[in-house]
């Protein structure tokens, strides 16, 4: 949703790059790319005076100017402020100190209410080891009942639905029943799923403000479609003096719209956003944190948020076998089953799109990430499982009528196993070095990871390529040696990251590339 967004700051901030002095005319002409860029993302004009203004007036500082970069003191400012006008610090819900705790959400037909119960009632139950139970009180849409008894279902949560709803029964005496359904049963948690409509009327707002009357909700959450653009920030402040409410819940956030709605929503109404939802499954949903939101929007990826996606899904007895048989011989006791375990760990946190997108600078091959075919890792996978016990503990004795075999079993080519079998060879080296301590091959002054630096077989060849007598002036010799290797330039990479002379451009890891599919 922020590509466009990321794209534009980028570029305002790489006319920054390798001033050692701030002017008045480099922050005018900054701020200027800023404005154009959140008014691009239909961030709200209030919002973006205020934003801009704020900048300004740190970027004019003494500090800033006095500052030994100010490109990175300048997106240390917009990154700050950027927190800001997203909501300050991560809220957490608000629990009763007498359960049940009472969640009501709240918003117009089409913001993905009802899904969205689902997702908030199962992470209450897996994260925050609540009993949560779902009450069906949009008595309205067609089938909105029968969709939230589905959806219940998919979480493994109970739902309290006494009326069949398509227009007939009472939201507000349902609302009632479920608190007495709640204490009798002895449930942590209420999540009332309410009816909206496609746009605000009395209707809708007496409603909402007789369910919440009835049940006094801890937290009334608005659900709002991040792709509606401004009229998001409008809905709201309407909700906000019709109903009241508590936070905010972004839904529809792997939508291709502006996002303006959720820069501005948090600074115009004075309401956090507390959740995010990025996607049909259930776990798509998440916890908002402005710090983590603002770094991903800045193209610095959003490493918390990986590590612990990965927490909650990695075994940690399994992690450390794994890490032991990398300690050990070089690695040479890390299977190929272990290596499809490792994957299929890793597919359990998600898209691999969405996993490389959180890591810092991924923007700049997003175009390589968005063309990345997941059934790759199927294929893959395919390959592992035609092998015998023998071939997948022992990788070398994985000759050519071997792999015949495999790929005729796998549906894939002879080059596919081969190439599947040499990766596996240099991944287990690099995992190797990595667990020993030594570090990540192929940064200056360790040995090459295929990919970044040039990689061990094609370092190999250069070293075999280049073993030439030197001369026996030390002059003469310095000048037959390859040049050093220059400092990067402010923002650019260090050469074993892609980076060096030339045009400057990111250059993906070669194993990367041939993954997502590159040339």
């Amino acid at each position: 949703m922020f590509d466009t967004l990321s794209d534009r700051l980028s570029t305002a901030f790489k006319n920054l790059r390798g001033k050692g002095k701030l002017t008045d005319a480099d922050i005018d002409a900054t701020t200027r790319e800023i404005r154009i860029a959140l008014l691009e993302a239909d961030v709200a004009l209030p919002v973006v005076r205020e934003f801009i203004a704020a900048i300004k007036e740190r970027a004019s500082g003494a500090d800033v100017r006095g500052g030994l970069n100010p490109a990175q003191q300048v997106i240390k400012i917009v990154n700050e402020e950027l927190v800001n006008i997203l909501g300050g610090e991560t809220r957490e819900l608000r629990m009763a100190k007498r359960p049940p705790t009472v969640i009501m959400l709240a918003g117009l037909q089409g913001a993905g209410k009802t899904t969205l119960a689902g997702k908030l009632a199962k992470w209450l139950r897996e994260t925050r080891h609540q009993t949560p139970m779902l009450v069906a009180a949009d008595l309205q849409r067609p089938n909105a009942v029968t969709q939230l008894q589905v959806v219940g279902e998919r979480a493994g949560v109970p739902v309290f639905a006494p009326e069949p709803g398509n227009g007939v029964g009472d939201p507000v005496d349902v609302a009632r029943q479920a608190m007495d359904e709640a204490r009798s049963k002895q449930y942590s948690v209420v999540i009332v799923d309410t009816a909206g409509r496609l746009g605000v009327d009395e209707v809708l707002m007496k409603q909402a403000a007789d369910i919440r009357d009835a049940v006094s909700p801890d937290e009334i959450l608005f659900v709002v479609d991040a792709m509606i653009g401004q009229d998001a920030v409008t809905t709201a402040q309407a909700f906000l003096d019709g109903v009241g409410f508590d936070g905010v819940v972004l839904s529809k956030l792997d939508g291709d719209a502006r996002g303006g709605a959720a820069l501005s929503i948090a600074q115009v109404t004075g309401r956090q956003v507390m959740f995010a939802s990025n996607g049909e499954k259930l776990e798509d949903f998440d916890v908002f944190h402005p710090d983590r939101m603002a770094s991903r929007i800045l193209g610095m990826g959003d490493v918390m948020s990986l590590i612990e996606q990965a927490e909650r899904t990695f075994d940690a007895e399994q992690a450390a076998k794994t890490a032991a048989k990398l300690q050990k011989r070089g690695g040479k006791d890390f299977t190929l089953d272990d290596f499809l375990a490792q994957m299929q760990s890793v597919r359990k946190m998600g898209p691999l799109t969405k996993i490389f997108g959180m890591l810092p600078g991924a923007n700049q091959f997003k175009d390589q990430l968005e063309n990345f075919d997941e059934r790759e890792i199927d294929r893959i996978e395919a390959v592992i499982h035609s092998m015998t016990p023998a071939e997948r503990n022992d990788p070398n004795i994985i000759n050519g009528s071997r792999r015949a075999r495999i790929a005729k079993g796998s549906g894939t080519e002879v080059a596919t196993v081969s190439g599947l079998v040499e990766r596996f060879f240099e991944a287990r080296k690099m995992m190797a070095a990595m667990a020993s301590g030594k570090g990540m091959p192929g940064m200056p002054g360790m040995p090459g990871m295929p990919g970044l630096g040039g990689g061990v077989r094609k370092a190999k060849q250069q070293q075999k390529k280049g073993k030439k007598r030197g001369s026996g002036n030390p002059a003469k010799r310095a000048g037959q040696g390859s040049p050093q290797p220059q400092a990067p330039q402010p923002g650019q990479l260090p050469a074993a990251f892609g980076g060096g002379q030339g045009d400057g451009d990111f250059e993906l890891p070669e194993d990367l590339k041939k993954m997502l599919g590159g040339n």
